[in-house]
């Protein structure tokens, strides 16, 4: 009896040491950095809300940055305050589309190789301040199949630049563009323009959501 009860004291600070150590253990940030599919990501039903929800919060802190309109050099110039001040451990790059549509939409999209450069920086700068990264490429501009959609061959022409620096970087790809193309080809039987995984051709729907944070989740572990 006397040397249990001297083994327990013996063991007790040790048993608080690793309760303390485990309770000051900081969670993962992962931040979702992007445009307005990620503002609206974060939203109830949305697929930052959904990852958020299915990780452990005592592990994973999970956080959108997603604002309407922006385009990779959007991205560029609000990285410091919007990311590397909160000093993530992992970034997910979810950008494109806004790149491609808003040539014909507004004029003011993102010429082939600026992309590239400032895709490139980006990566550069988020890495230096010692955070991994995950990319994801665009996924549609409306969801008719067989490269229907006006702005496709564009679209498909960014998203493999996206895969061009995923593999020179050797980092993790979402690869978003082959995802939905290739669900359309199987669930798109009247070859609509909306309404499979998006709302609008372009903003996820519930299906669409749940899609991503299903194919993004073990990325993030």
């Amino acid at each position: 009896m006397k040397y249990i009860q001297k083994l327990s004291l013996l063991l007790a600070p040790l048993v608080l040491l690793v309760l303390f150590t485990a309770m000051n253990v900081k969670p993962k940030k992962i931040i979702f950095f992007g445009d307005s599919i990620t503002q609206m990501g974060v939203e109830p039903g949305g697929y930052v809300d959904l990852i958020r929800k299915s990780l452990d919060p005592l592990k994973y802190e999970v956080i959108g940055s997603g604002i309407g309109g922006n385009k990779i050099y959007d991205l560029y110039l609000r990285m410091e305050q919007d990311v590397l001040d909160k000093k993530p451990d992992l970034v997910v790059i979810y950008v494109g589309v806004n790149d491609v549509w808003h040539k014909q939409s507004m004029r003011t999209g993102t010429d082939y190789d600026k992309f590239i450069a400032f895709y490139q920086a980006l990566i550069h700068k988020i890495q230096s301040a010692g955070a991994k990264v995950v990319l994801c490429t665009p996924a549609v501009i409306g969801e008719q199949k067989n490269g229907a959609n006006e702005m496709d061959a564009d679209l498909d022409k960014y998203a493999g630049a996206i895969r061009e620096l995923a593999t020179k970087n050797k980092l993790p790809l979402c690869d978003l563009r082959n995802l939905f193309k290739t669900y359309a080809e199987k669930n798109n039987t009247a070859d609509v323009a909306k309404g499979i995984l998006t709302t609008d051709g372009v903003h996820l729907n519930n299906k669409g959501n749940q899609a991503l944070a299903e194919v993004l989740i073990p990325l993030l572990k």
